[in-house]
């Protein structure tokens, strides 16, 4: 029996939530963040659907390159910058834009300055600590890139460490260091990420960097995609393998954790922690069986889940499930399972398999 496990990618959705992106931040260049494999929705094929994207942002250059092969011919973002010679050259040979944001890299710049064309941008840490210079260096720094660079302009940028919560007030204070230390400083700046643009407006500079917004899922703590107008990209489906009948008081599933309140009709559906479905989830973890809600109960297996299908008597051997995406949010899945919306993205496995639409 084949299993039919999918992960459905809707090009279109991401197009359009780029087209609300804009609409969000309607002054800002867009440097859409295609890491970690596209979010797991495949780099290759995203890098077609992101044409009207200014720039796209990568963390590797096994990434970048992807982009190029892809025949992306724009702007390209290596967000954490190259760590060694190596990869400095191989950003130099594919065009990609640098961040600096550590002392060694400045090294590589003025081993190698001639070889460079490319944007600069320069990293500030304001508050986070995990990337960038501290403040007080930032004026030292951008005086030396202006001098390696010429006339060219630098990039100023940082990154929120706590924007998808409103009420938290570190992003005014991350916002109010930044701006206290790039006074007199020119050139471009980008600060919001997804959850920036939406939470704050007021960090929507030149350059804003969407990341998880552009698959479809809120940045945004206590809102759903469809609160910020955004479509889901990926829909995560399997079918039901079997139904079976279990008494009052019959156990189901690895470790017998659930315990039948009444006779019941349980069905089994191909997809488990193999393929990426969270092992670990709380009671009541909401599916869609041909489009009406049930639950998972018992334990997740790693091929396997059990479904309460009380309720459905319509249901069927080969009838479609519904993991998250197209009509159940994956933010409540995401909560469900103790987790956050990325980490199921990016968690689906390779023996899933990818349907574009």
């Amino acid at each position: 029996m084949s299993r039919k496990t999918i992960a459905r990618i809707n090009l279109d959705a991401i197009r359009q939530n780029l087209r609300r992106v804009r609409a969000i931040a309607p002054r800002s260049d867009v440097a859409c963040v295609v890491k970690a494999d596209a979010y797991g929705h495949g780099l290759s094929r995203v890098c077609a659907a992101l044409e009207e994207a200014d720039v796209l942002a990568v963390a590797t250059t096994g990434e970048a390159a992807v982009c190029r092969q892809s025949g992306w011919a724009g702007r390209l973002l290596l967000l954490e910058g190259p760590s060694n010679a190596a990869e400095f050259d191989e950003m130099v040979s594919l065009g990609a834009e640098m961040v600096v944001h550590h002392e060694t890299q400045l090294g590589l710049l003025r081993e190698r300055q001639e070889h460079i064309q490319e944007v600069i941008w320069l990293k500030i840490d304001t508050g986070m600590h995990r990337l960038g210079f501290a403040p007080s260096e930032v004026p030292a720094v951008y005086a030396e890139l202006e001098k390696l660079r010429g006339k060219e302009r630098t990039v100023l940028m940082s990154h929120f460490a706590c924007a998808d919560d409103v009420t938290n007030p570190m992003t005014l204070q991350q916002m109010e260091r930044f701006e206290a230390a790039t006074t007199g400083l020119e050139g471009p700046v980008s600060l919001a990420n997804s959850a920036g643009m939406v939470n704050f407006r007021e960090s929507q500079r030149d350059i804003v960097r969407p990341g998880i917004m552009l698959y479809g899922i809120s940045p945004c703590q206590r809102k759903c995609a469809a609160d910020i107008g955004l479509i889901p990209a990926m829909t995560l489906q399997c079918e039901l393998i079997a139904i079976n009948h279990a008494n009052q008081g019959e156990s189901v599933g690895y470790g017998a954790s659930y315990t039948c309140p009444e006779a019941m009709t349980i069905g089994v559906a191909a997809i488990g922690y193999g393929d990426g479905y969270p092992r670990l989830t709380r009671g009541g973890m909401p599916v869609l069986v041909n489009d009406r809600r049930a639950s998972v109960v018992g334990h997740v297996s790693m091929d396997m889940i059990t479904i309460d299908l009380r309720g459905h008597k319509d249901a069927r051997v080969g009838d479609t499930v519904i993991l998250w995406g197209e009509g159940l949010p994956i933010e409540e899945v995401a909560n469900y399972a103790g987790l956050i919306p990325y980490q199921l993205i990016c968690g689906v496995t390779a023996r899933v398999i990818a349907r574009v639409e």
